[in-house]
């Protein structure tokens, strides 16, 4: 469970240039759910993502994942929690190492660093198996730079990767916002299927309002820094792409 308390964010404190970005945000995440987050530009969706990450601090309040509380841990610290899919599709992964050694990568984090762990044909097999589910054809090209491949495919590959290791929440960040439609519709679906079979707390920032009605169990507006309206499942099923157009 994620659990948010009291949060504040300012950038430029002090000066005449001053943001209050997020102003007392509290908010509770349940095991296995998966949160829409929508707004307009500069609304705090990003800011509120990366806190979580913690890419940045908060300025007041506190972040618990687990029960454990995290407002303090640096973003490497929180890594062996949390899993990321960015809106460009090279930032998730390193193109210069093969799909394979990506997969190594994740599967280490947050763990002791060491050369067993990826340097054999189980793993190998393991990262197969996991790719071919996403019905790609990429466990054809485990051992290619993730360089020489598309950017949906990479997306694919990071959403995969994503459970490679014990992290229990995934952040997504416009992840289909840089792919062509069909493409994009692939990345949700997977991103879909990923969050219900491994029980992964999900929270994804879109624009697309089309994503925003069709996937997740929960949806959530924010405004000038706060959460606006937040509606549960049975209220999401019922809301139409008008009324949702309205809300910007």
């Amino acid at each position: 469970m994620i659990r948010l308390v009291n949060l504040h964010k300012r950038f430029f404190a002090g000066t005449d240039r001053e943001i209050h970005a997020l102003k007392g945000v509290n908010l509770e995440l349940q095991k296995g759910s998966f949160t829409v987050l929508v707004g307009s530009n500069g609304s705090g969706k990003s800011t509120l993502l990366n806190l979580i990450a913690g890419s940045i601090r908060a300025d007041e309040g506190k972040i618990e994942i687990n029960g454990t509380d995290v407002t303090r841990l640096t973003a490497h610290q929180r890594s062996p929690l949390i899993s990321r899919v960015f809106q460009d599709p090279l930032m998730g992964t390193v193109s210069e190492l093969t799909v394979l050694e990506n997969f190594r990568l994740a599967a280490l984090r947050g763990k002791t660093k060491g050369l067993s762990i990826g340097a054999n044909w189980e793993f190998e097999s393991i990262v197969k198996e996991k790719i071919c589910e996403i019905g790609l054809g990429l466990e054809n090209k485990i051992h290619q730079p993730m360089g020489t491949l598309s950017g949906g495919q990479r997306q694919a590959l990071t959403l995969t990767m994503s459970v490679m290791d014990q992290s229990s929440l995934l952040l997504m960040d416009e992840p289909s916002s840089a792919l062509d439609p069909a493409t994009a519709d692939t990345i949700m679906r997977l991103a879909q299927k990923i969050t219900n079979q491994h029980q992964l707390t999900t929270l994804l920032v879109t624009h697309n309002l089309k994503d925003a009605i069709q996937y997740g169990t929960r949806i959530l507006l924010m405004q000038s820094g706060a959460i606006a309206k937040d509606l549960n499942e049975d209220q999401k099923k019922a809301l139409q792409p008008q009324e949702l157009i309205n809300w910007f």
